[in-house]
């Protein structure tokens, strides 16, 4: 039987940790830590913890599981500036700055869409595949999952994530500049499975892909994307997609703009030509300074961002000295990242990042670099990516000489955060000549 009393247990736990504390101290050099004195009278070590002191919830209390009510502001958000009128044709925009990894949660994954988020009944849902084709077909859901399925990670982005910057930075926002995209596990068939099965002619050059909800999305696929990797999913991250990821089946079109991978999809229909939908005639397409727009343009340009420090996550806890990593994405609808460079200077220099755990072609890539911090300093954080299809992320100026300004989508130009000497960070873009333009 214990004899010390609560009073010579508390001595001695303050005690430990006054050493402990000047062990971490001398480990940790560089870093913020409690000084010794304040983790011994840190009531959080000191004393027993509430939640350590009752019942916690049984295990029937959630019988689908949510986050913490800690993490409230980890959420998607929206804006009236990005809704055409309602929230029904409108977006709600991931928070890249809470990520962690390369895997986005169902529940944060964005959404658009264009007439609301249609809700099908799964027993009445079919997918007509029909056109060029020797064996046109109506599936059910049942038939259509009895074809070998696969796994794969990719990322799915809005074409018109930044393009709300083409004139300076609109949103002092991570999220709001960046979040038009998300990264999943998908699990499905690739449509060259299906089209192996019914025979596809070979006058077909065309796919086009449409919706069932009411907006009855249609965009049109060459045939050479088709029979590449295109995917028809109903799996997402472990479960069924949601409704608002087109539950219960959407197109995959690994890398390519988020428009065309069509959500609560319902017909295939193949083609010697491409039928000119609205959604690519007089809606995604890129207006060059000419006046002439540009059609037909799919993958999703290499790109990066810096997710840490952002206006959401800034530097001002931080002592003089701290080490702290900056953290980032990358992604390219090319193919997969080889590298990317991080400038303090707003594009003048850079120093090589260091790629973090998974690799995957069309995917999300976590890159960091270990930094000094010193307290009173002003950078300029630019981050650059690469791919191995060859390309490497434009500045603004040589995205702008190409585009001009009148544009909405595939921006992907460099970004720059402007952390200041208090540690604030804001979104700013670098010019020539050498001028900053503010959010």
């Amino acid at each position: 039987m214990d004899n010390k009393s609560q009073h010579d247990k508390t001595i001695d736990r303050r005690e430990f940790f006054r050493k402990s504390a000047a062990a971490s101290v001398a480990a940790l050099a560089g870093t913020s830590v409690l000084s010794s004195d304040a983790m011994a009278d840190d009531p959080a070590i000191m004393h027993h913890v509430p939640w350590g002191q009752t019942w916690g919830d049984p295990v029937t209390k959630n019988r689908y599981g949510k986050p913490s009510k800690y993490e409230h502001n980890v959420t998607r958000r929206n804006t009236k500036l990005l809704a055409s009128g309602n929230f029904r044709a409108s977006i709600a925009v991931t928070p890249i700055q809470e990520s962690m990894g390369i895997i986005t949660p169902n529940g944060l994954f964005f959404s658009r869409s264009h007439g609301g988020v249609a809700h099908v009944d799964p027993s009445m849902y079919r997918l007509m595949i029909h056109g060029l084709v020797e064996k046109p077909i109506v599936l059910t859901l049942e038939q259509l999952k009895k074809y070998p399925s696969v796994t794969r990670t990719h990322f799915i982005e809005c074409p018109a994530n930044g393009g709300q910057e083409w004139r300076g930075p609109q949103f002092n926002s991570l999220q709001f500049a960046k979040g038009f995209m998300s990264c999943a596990e998908w699990t499905g068939v690739y449509v060259k499975t299906i089209l192996a099965d019914l025979g596809l002619k070979p006058e077909a050059q065309w796919m086009l892909t449409e919706g069932s909800d009411n907006s009855e999305m249609g965009r049109t696929v060459p045939i050479d994307k088709v029979l590449d990797d295109a995917m028809i999913v109903w799996g997402q991250n472990g479960e069924a997609l949601r409704p608002e990821q087109g539950y219960p089946v959407r197109l995959l079109l690994p890398g390519w703009e988020g428009n065309l991978c069509v959500k609560w999809l319902k017909r295939l229909e193949f083609s010697n030509e491409p039928w000119y939908a609205k959604e690519e005639t007089s809606k995604y397409t890129a207006l060059k300074p000419t006046g002439k727009a540009i059609q037909h343009f799919y993958a999703n340009e290499v790109n990066s961002t810096v997710t840490s420090p952002s206006p959401e996550i800034p530097w001002t806890n931080l002592n003089d000295g701290d080490i702290v990593e900056i953290e980032g994405l990358a992604w390219s609808g090319m193919g997969t990242i080889t590298g990317v460079d991080l400038s303090f200077d707003g594009g003048n220099s850079y120093v090589e990042a260091k790629l973090k755990g998974l690799v995957l072609p069309k995917s999300w890539t976590r890159w960091s670099y270990m930094h000094t911090y010193k307290k009173g300093e002003k950078l300029l954080l630019t981050s650059r990516a690469m791919d191995d299809a060859g390309y490497i992320q434009p500045t603004i100026d040589q995205e702008v000489s190409v585009m001009g300004v009148e544009s909405v989508y595939h921006r992907n130009a460099v970004e720059t955060w402007e952390v200041t000497e208090t540690g604030k960070v804001n979104h700013v873009q670098m010019r020539t000549p050498g001028g900053v333009k503010n959010a």
